[in-house]
């Protein structure tokens, strides 16, 4: 799959393709609908398919200060749309400049004159342009000018997650931020997952017998509600069974939120200074401050047993 980061980087010989153009932070199950539609209508027509994206997020150059916690970073995205079947994948730098740009000009800019949109692939409510006054309805009165075609997509699915709502990046964040791990997979179709380089911490729960990878995440990471989850630890492609811990460890009276991970049964394990990544696959319980080590001792102990029992019955099926 092919990576740009800007218009400039399109080659200069770029025939037609399919296009979709959105956020897809997380790309959910409903992002998978649209972004696997345009890969299949991309291969009934003989041309790539292309996402367009955008970074920052347009919230933080619109209204400074108010960039969501993001579900996955750009690279990781372009991951998962390249098990998608996406061809290319185009990151558009979003600065106030590009805010600015009329819904028409940026037709023009980016549909018409680089990527030579054959088909354009959006959700019902895609909103582009100076103050989002693009529409899917302009978009496609447009394209009788240009030459292209617009099909619209319902990406609205849902499912027990956030009490039925229809699945969105908005309930995701909303669902990992209170902890609920289970409902953000569901609607992410895998796993919430974060990641960073392996940093060093106070190295007491090597001292206790349950040594951890203390991960530095990176900005604007969604991070779940505070407390003890079950998942795995992602080194270097393998997946280990984990106990994961988030908060500012309450027992020593710590002031800074951490995500730190124990691979169950793993001894020996030098992880500092490698970017490693951290799946939730369940609550366990929430972050407590105990009476005595040894009763925090206790505790973890548990913790460790109930997270190995639950990745094992996840794994099985």
């Amino acid at each position: 799959m092919q990576r740009w980061r800007g218009l400039e980087d399109i080659p200069e010989d770029w025939g037609r393709s399919v296009v979709t153009i959105g956020s897809y932070d997380g790309v959910h199950r409903g992002h998978q609908l649209i972004i696997g539609r345009a890969v299949e209508r991309a291969r009934e027509l003989g041309v790539p398919s292309v996402v367009v994206t955008f970074d920052p997020h347009p919230s933080e150059v619109v209204r400074p200060g108010s960039h969501p916690p993001l579900l996955a970073p750009h690279h990781r995205r372009a991951e998962l749309m390249a098990e998608l079947g996406v061809d290319a994948v185009l990151i558009l730098p979003f600065t106030t400049e590009f805010s600015k740009l009329a819904p028409a000009d940026f037709i023009v800019k980016v549909l018409v004159d680089k990527l030579h949109a054959q088909l354009v692939i959006e959700g019902p409510n895609f909103r582009f342009g100076h103050r989002a006054a693009g529409n899917v309805r302009l978009l496609t009165e447009f394209g009788e000018t240009y030459d292209y075609r617009v099909e619209v997509i319902d990406l609205y699915v849902s499912g027990e997650a956030g009490g039925g709502e229809p699945f969105s990046s908005t309930l995701t964040r909303r669902l990992v931020a209170e902890g609920d791990v289970a409902g953000a997979a569901e609607i992410l179709g895998r796993p919430h997952r974060v990641e960073g380089i392996v940093v060093r911490g106070a190295q007491r729960g090597r001292d206790m017998g349950f040594p951890t990878a203390n991960v530095e995440t990176l900005p604007h990471t969604a991070i779940p509600a505070d407390g003890v989850y079950a998942g795995w630890l992602n080194v270097d492609g393998e997946a280990m069974p984990a106990a994961i811990s988030v908060g500012t460890n309450p027992q020593f009276d710590g002031t800074e939120r951490t995500v730190e991970a124990y691979a169950i049964d793993r001894v020996g394990l030098d992880l500092y200074g490698l970017h490693v990544s951290v799946d939730f696959l369940a609550y366990v319980r929430g972050m407590l401050k105990f009476d005595s080590i040894d009763e925090l001792l206790v505790a973890m102990a548990a913790d460790v047993k109930r997270c190995s029992e639950l990745v094992s019955a996840y794994e099985r099926g």
